[in-house]
C-alpha cells in the first residue's frame, strides 16, 4: 500500500504543482485586463470572465510595443521616456538598476546567465553550481588582485533567492550544462541530475 501511495503522489505532486504555477502566471497576467476600459471587458458584452486572455493581451501589447519602438519615432519616444523618468527622485535609481538589469538579461549580445559554473561556496571544498553574470566594474576593480567574474549563486529550491559574488577566474570551473539543465538541477536539490555529457538522463 505505501508503494502505491507514494507512486501516486510522483504522479500528482508535479502535475499539481505544475497547474497551480500556471494558474499563479495566469491569475497574474489576467490583471492587465484591469487596464481596459470596463465596456471592453469580456465580462461586460460576454457576462463571464474569460481565464488567460490576460496572458493573449500582454503578449499582444509587449509585442506591438517592441514593433512601435523599432522604428526612428518609437526610438525617439523611448528616449524621451527615458529621460522624464531619470528626472524623478527615487523613481530614477530604481527604474535605472531594474533597466539595466533587463537590459543585460534580455540582450541577445549579452553573456549574463549563459554558463553554468562549479564554485565552491559558502566555504572551500564544499561546491554548488553558479551562474556567470559577467565582471567586476567601478571602484569595485581598484580593490582586486586578479581576473575575476561576478556570478550570481541560486538558493535550493527557489532559485529567484540568491548570492551575488565575485570569484577568481581561476576558482571556477565552467560547466558542460545549459542554464536550464542547471536550473532543474538546483530546483530538484540535486534528485535531477543531467548525465556527464550534459544531456538529461532518460526515463
Amino acid at each position: 500500500m505505501k508503494k502505491y501511495l507514494i507512486t501516486g503522489l510522483l504522479i500528482w505532486i508535479p502535475l499539481v504543482i505544475t497547474i497551480w504555477v500556471l494558474k499563479l502566471v495566469v491569475d497574474t497576467l489576467d490583471q492587465t485586463l484591469l487596464l481596459l476600459p470596463t465596456e471592453l471587458r469580456t465580462e461586460s458584452w460576454l457576462g463571464v470572465h474569460i481565464p488567460g486572455l490576460g496572458v493573449v493581451l500582454t503578449v499582444l501589447i509587449v509585442f506591438v510595443t517592441g514593433v512601435l519602438a523599432a522604428n526612428f519615432i518609437g526610438e525617439r519616444l523611448v528616449r524621451f521616456w527615458d529621460e522624464l523618468i531619470h528626472r524623478i527622485p527615487f523613481v530614477s535609481s530604481i527604474y535605472s538598476g531594474v533597466k539595466q538589469v533587463s537590459d543585460t538579461l534580455f540582450s541577445s549580445s549579452g553573456q549574463a546567465f549563459r554558463k553554468a559554473l562549479l564554485v565552491q561556496w559558502p566555504r572551500k571544498d564544499a561546491w554548488t553550481i553558479a551562474f556567470l553574470t559577467g565582471v567586476p566594474g567601478g571602484d569595485v576593480v581598484n580593490h582586486l588582485k586578479g581576473d575575476f567574474v561576478s556570478v550570481y549563486v541560486p538558493t535550493t529550491p527557489n532559485p529567484t533567492g540568491g548570492y551575488f559574488v565575485m570569484v577568481a577566474r581561476e576558482d571556477v570551473i565552467e560547466l558542460d550544462m545549459t542554464v536550464d539543465q542547471a536550473l532543474t538541477y538546483i530546483i530538484s536539490m540535486g534528485v535531477v541530475a543531467p548525465s556527464a555529457n550534459g544531456k538529461a538522463p532518460e526515463g
